[in-house]
């Protein structure tokens, strides 16, 4: 099964999680420094406010899947979106080791898919970033996005 994932930077963390938690009827089911998730079931997301990337507002969206053989379908398709697409492979990003991709729609929005094999202590910075479009030197996406590498470009389909 799969769970949308949603990400703010946020200013002010605890006024944050006191907004959101009122909203959503529940406490995060993860609190760390500088970092809160909401892992709910009504609906199905993985929402999360995080200060320590600098950035503030909307990050970026993604698809969260429950067992890493999900994974390469939606790889597959990302691929044929005929758009960026940067596999990032294992990292560690928001205090979890996942397995990871990204991509971005034609406005920009930023989409990661991925599994999480389990929680770290770290929040993880991964290595140097770079946002998928190439022309940008913005670092942020949960201060852990799209690594500097290559991206690979699918060929651009006719008309």
């Amino acid at each position: 099964m799969k769970r949308l994932h949603v990400s703010f930077g946020v200013q002010d963390l605890e006024k944050s999680v006191l907004f959101y938690s009122t909203l959503f009827g529940a406490a995060p089911s993860v609190s760390r420094p500088g970092y809160a998730k909401w892992m709910l079931e009504d609906p199905r997301v993985n929402f999360v406010v995080e200060s320590l990337s600098g950035e503030k507002g909307f990050s970026h969206a993604g698809i969260q899947v429950e067992d890493q053989e999900e994974l390469e379908p939606i790889f597959s398709r990302l691929k044929e979106a005929e758009a960026p697409y940067l596999p990032e492979g294992v990292t560690t990003c928001c205090y979890h080791k996942s397995e990871k991709s990204w991509t971005q729609d034609p406005d920009g929005v930023r989409w990661e898919a991925f599994y999480t094999m389990h929680q770290m202590e770290e929040f993880g910075s991964g290595p140097e970033l770079e946002r998928l479009d190439a022309t940008s030197t913005d670092q942020s996406a949960c201060g852990c996005s799209a690594p500097a590498a290559k991206v690979e470009e699918e060929p651009a389909g006719c008309c």
